[in-house]
This record gives structure tokens, C-alpha cells and sequence, in this order.
């Protein structure tokens, strides 16, 4: 797919200290995420709006931390070089910091990469 580096947060680090412009767009799914990543955006977000934009809920307080795992896998394995972000849902992380922490883990297991 892509001939240039894997975006780690170091490298998005030394883009902003040079004033490069750092592409950030959004993807719920394998696909989207690929053509993202083959285009060259340097980070790619599976946003909580997934509650909106793809199960057409009202609001993002819906969507549960299932889902954001779901999407996050789907988008991880459509890249190759962009930084995978993942939002952590509504009531994931404000119940306690371990709570916090087992979610972070969780996403980052399927493929979350900040």
C-alpha cells in the first residue's frame, strides 16, 4: 500500500516542530480507512460521531465501548501507515481511572494507536 513510514506520535511531533500540516480525517470502516491511508493522511480518527453518521443515533452518548472496538479493528486493518486514534465512548472513562485504563487497553488491542 504505502512506501512511506509508519505516523507514529514521535513523527507527528517532529511534523508540527517543522510547521508541516498533519492530515487528520475520519473512518468507521476497512475501506474508508484504506483509501485514507493510500492517499497519505497522516492520522486517521474512529470518532464517537460513528453513533451518528453510521447508526443514526441522535447523539454520540450512545454509542458503547462494543462498538468503538468494532469500528477501531475495521479501520486498524485497512492501515498501513497512518496513526490509528480511537475516541473512548461516553461513560468509558469517567467512572474511575482503572476503568480508564482497562477501556484505553482494550482499544489499543484492537488496533488503536493513541
Amino acid at each position: 500500500m504505502s512506501s512511506l513510514p509508519k505516523i507514529t506520535t514521535r513523527s507527528l511531533m517532529k511534523m508540527k516542530a517543522r510547521g508541516e500540516k498533519i492530515v487528520c480525517l475520519t473512518a468507521y470502516d476497512y475501506s474508508f480507512a484504506r483509501l485514507l491511508d493510500s492517499c497519505g493522511v497522516d492520522v486517521i480518527l474512529v470518532g464517537d460521531s460513528a453513533a451518528n453518521v453510521v447508526y443514526g443515533m441522535r447523539t454520540t452518548l450512545n454509542i458503547g465501548m462494543e462498538e468503538m472496538i468494532y469500528h477501531t479493528r475495521a479501520v486498524a486493518n485497512g492501515v498501513q501507515r497512518a496513526l490509528v486514534v480511537s475516541d473512548m465512548p461516553f461513560l468509558s472513562y469517567q467512572v474511575s481511572q482503572e476503568q480508564a485504563v482497562l477501556n484505553a487497553g482494550r482499544l489499543l488491542q484492537n488496533g488503536a494507536e493513541a
